[in-house]
């Protein structure tokens, strides 16, 4: 299978390659392609609860249940100390 890239995009995939962990454009491109699969397989999983969340968010928005940007700080941050806990990884 040949592929052709825009200029920018070689550009990219060999400032990864210097910098990362890949030693071949095969395998930046192998790695690149395994990743948006799975993403892609999640998303398709999970597409009715995504959109049921999105109705959700939209209803409560309508009805003026908003919460301001540093509550949502907040609430990211959280959520992220606790799935770093979660997965043993430091803050």
């Amino acid at each position: 299978m040949n592929i052709h890239l825009k200029p920018e995009l070689e550009r990219l995939i060999e400032t990864d390659i210097r910098r990362g962990p890949y030693e071949t454009v095969e395998e930046f491109v192998e790695c690149a392609v395994q990743m948006l699969h799975d993403q892609e397989e999640w998303l398709s999983a999970n597409r009715t609860s995504i959109g049921a969340k999105i109705d959700e968010g939209y209803a409560a928005a309508q009805r003026g249940e908003l919460i301001d940007a540093e509550q949502v700080r907040e609430q990211t941050a959280a959520k992220k100390r606790a799935w770093l806990a979660d997965h043993n990884r430091p803050a």
